[in-house]
């Protein structure tokens, strides 16, 4: 292999090496947290983005008053209890004292 061939080798793994690293597109985050069952999808003059930090769906209808917004069924909603994030176990001792 002679000194041209290999410059040419050169700049053609530079070339595609730059080109590679010009069309990777910037990776997002997931959009929806899986802790909440309720998102608000907000509409903005930038785009749109998605939270995921309701309880409830009125919790999020609330948030979404008079804003370019509304709320949605989160499609990876992963509580397994049934119970909605924040809702606190009764202690053991008061759970024998109290009857629903």
């Amino acid at each position: 292999m002679d000194v041209k061939e290999t410059a040419i080798r050169v700049l053609a793994l530079t070339i595609l090496t730059s080109a590679t690293l010009l069309a990777a597109t910037p990776v997002h985050a997931q959009t929806y947290a899986p802790g909440y069952p309720v998102c608000l999808q907000a509409f903005t003059i930038d785009g749109e983005h998605i939270e995921c930090a309701y309880a409830t769906m009125a919790q999020c209808q609330a948030a979404a008053a008079g804003c370019g917004a509304q709320c949605l069924t989160n499609p990876y909603y992963g509580n397994v209890s049934g119970k909605p994030p924040g809702a606190r176990r009764r202690p053991a001792r008061l759970a024998g004292m109290i009857s629903v």
